[in-house]
């Protein structure tokens, strides 16, 4: 048996099958998405988040951003206090993310979240962290 590249339709053959696996494992779970921002008087969004529910009732945060000028300003901490409350209105029992040591490990560990890894890419010199919080 050789190793070949795979198709578009074999890609998707390849997460059907997975799926199909993990659905004996995965009990039934919310959906649903939170996408949010804050804009200034204008309209200009100066800052926003992306989530969506996982498996196990978890929301993803993928996105999170606040423009440079507008940091430090309480903007993030906005947003991702009222991502908690939208996440246990869609049944959410934890918010987990990642970010990179650049971005914002010292500010969700001072929200609340608890570090659940990381790793130190030495190479390229930088590193991920992945946080999550029980809610």
């Amino acid at each position: 048996m050789d190793i070949i590249d795979l198709s578009s339709k074999q890609i998707e053959q390849l997460a059907d099958h997975l799926e199909s696996y993990d659905n004996h494992f995965i009990p039934p779970s919310s959906s649903g998405r939170v996408s949010i921002g804050i804009s200034d008087e204008s309209g200009y969004l100066i800052a926003g988040l992306d989530a969506t529910m996982t498996a196990f009732h978890i929301l993803y945060v993928s996105t999170v951003f606040v423009h440079e000028q507008y940091r430090r300003q309480g903007f993030g901490r906005r947003l991702m206090e009222e991502i908690e409350v939208r996440a246990k209105a869609l049944g959410a029992h934890t918010i987990r993310l990642d970010t990179f040591g650049w971005q914002g490990p010292v500010f969700y560990a001072a929200l609340g979240y608890q570090e659940v890894g990381h790793y130190h890419h030495l190479k390229d010199n930088y590193s991920e962290h992945f946080f999550v919080k029980y809610i």
